[in-house]
């Protein structure tokens, strides 16, 4: 007998891959990258007349993530293509007029933050006018004026899964939601539809130390960060006044549910320059005035920062840092003119050191479909453009992420074997079997294709019974725990648990 026809029908599935094409793997950056290479600069000029960007983001749907904002202090948002060919010998000016895809003058005043929504169709822009404005990217036409703040608007943040929601920060110590749905209430002296805040929080930072007016109130200590969190119900902000991260409940806004600071909190410099989170949502930064970052997990607040990161200089509020997606490192400008990137496993270890701009590196970004691909502004009015090199960026298996592997048998070879398999059994009348459906479709035929497929009793029993032991051992419950600390009991908390406010799921219980 040919010992080919004697194996189980199961017998080559571990061994081939959906189709018999092999599943991509997604890259990351290895442990031992230590050279990032700059594959672009393009200058910040609008008329010959170089401004210094303050703020940069790419756009957050994979196909259009190559493309980035950058805002300026003359008002101007201007969109580039980081797939450009950039070449080294051409001066910035040539290279941002070959990368550059529209730019336009989004206010009469300097543009601290921008932000992506509805799948990069619109972009938001906070300015120092005091006004935010929703921009249809594609047209450059401004839909919406947000009024209600009574100073600059410094910060922006969009809901996860809801892009009509967006919240603001401003240097008049408040945080405001807006809802883009709502009905427009008049037009602005902007010559555009004005909104106004659903709800705002007046005196998010206060400090107790601050200067006091002739009524002996504090005055308002400027919102200088914040982050919708992944949740869908929390926010996060950080002020200048103090090194403390703030946690609100958008449902009840009365007071804050529960704060996070840096241990150091004897520190004279005081202040949170930007936050940042990562693609889940679990870790936050913070890079504080103190010179250093901080990494939170949002499930252990009370146990305070769970990293450190030093070996930057931040002596201003422009001076930005950001987690990368994965959450493997974390990316700081510097008021010594070079960016950092450190590794989140490492603290100690020394960061990388990017060193080609000649001027304070302020914002930062990550591009989040393009593993390695970041991009940094500072006061030379250039944006540099950086990516790991190839030979660092692994393409096997992250060691952060755990990913099962889907095995199928070819469709070809699947029909031999069972074939093969029913003639073993000795089957007379396997024909009188049940006829069970299976969909194949791959990369290269993407329309599922049906095969009508006779699988043994006794095949079939022993497919029950492996089915069987597996949903066991995967049946077995955290202990309640480790199921109240898990990312997922935070993000997508049980039906069965009822909790009223967001402190129940960042404060320990007593």
């Amino acid at each position: 007998m040919d010992s080919s026809k004697s194996k189980s029908c199961f017998h080559g599935i571990s061994s081939r891959e959906l189709s018999s094409f092999r599943v991509r793997k997604r890259p990351f950056i290895d442990e031992l990258a230590s050279d990032f290479t700059e594959i672009g600069a393009v200058a910040i000029e609008h008329d010959a007349d170089p401004t210094p960007p303050l703020a940069i983001s790419f756009c957050k749907a994979s196909k259009n993530s190559h493309i980035f904002a950058v805002s300026d202090e003359a008002g101007y948002v201007s969109l580039f293509d980081s797939r450009r060919k950039l070449s080294s010998a051409a001066s910035h000016q040539e290279n941002a007029e070959k990368a550059r895809i529209s730019d336009w003058v989004a206010h009469e005043n300097a543009i601290f933050d921008v932000c992506w929504i509805k799948e990069d169709s619109h972009i938001l822009t906070a300015s120092g006018d005091q006004t935010i404005k929703v921009w249809d990217a594609l047209e450059k036409k401004c839909i919406r004026v947000l009024m209600l703040h009574t100073g600059s608007v410094k910060c922006l943040s969009s809901h996860p899964t809801n892009s009509d929601l967006v919240v603001s920060g401003s240097r008049d110590g408040s945080f405001a939601i807006w809802d883009l749905r709502c009905k427009i209430n008049s037009r602005s002296r902007y010559d555009g539809v004005c909104l106004t805040a659903t709800s705002m929080v007046k005196g998010a930072h206060a400090s107790s130390q601050a200067r006091r007016g002739r009524h002996g109130k504090a005055a308002a200590a400027s919102i200088t960060s914040l982050v919708y969190l992944k949740d869908e119900v929390s926010i996060a902000t950080a002020g200048a006044a103090d090194s403390v991260v703030k946690f609100w409940d958008t449902r009840n806004l009365k007071s804050h549910v529960t704060r996070a600071c840096s241990k150091p909190e004897s520190s004279s410099k005081k202040g949170i320059s930007s936050l940042s989170q990562d693609l889940k949502g679990v870790f936050l930064t913070a890079s504080c005035m103190d010179n250093r970052v901080y990494l939170y997990n949002v499930l252990q607040l009370d146990k305070g920062p769970m990293q450190t990161f030093s070996g930057c200089q931040i002596e201003s509020f422009y001076v930005k840092a950001a987690i990368s997606p994965d959450a493997d490192h974390i990316l700081s400008g510097s008021s010594n003119g070079n960016a950092h990137i450190w590794k989140v496993n490492k603290p100690q270890a020394e960061p990388i050191i990017l060193k080609n701009h000649h001027g304070e590196v302020t914002a930062v970004d990550w591009c989040p479909s393009e593993i390695g691909k970041i991009a940094t502004t500072a006061d030379d009015f250039t944006v540099r453009i950086w990516n790991i090199e190839n030979k660092y960026c692994s393409t096997s298996r992250s060691p952060s992420s755990i990913r099962r592997r889907v095995n199928a048998i070819p469709s070809t070879e699947s029909r031999k074997v069972l074939m093969n398999d029913n003639e073993e059994s000795g089957s007379s009348d396997s024909s009188n079997e049940p006829l069970h459906q299976i969909r194949v479709s791959s990369p290269s035929h993407p329309i599922a294709t049906t095969f009508l497929l006779s699988t043994p009793e006794g095949h079939k029993k022993k497919l029950l019974a492996s089915i069987s032991d597996t949903n066991e051992t995967s049946s077995f419950e955290q202990t309640p725990e480790p199921a109240m600390k898990s990312p997922s009991s935070v993000l997508n908390p049980p039906s069965s648990l009822k909790r009223k406010t967001i402190k129940d799921y960042f404060v320990a219980a007593p």
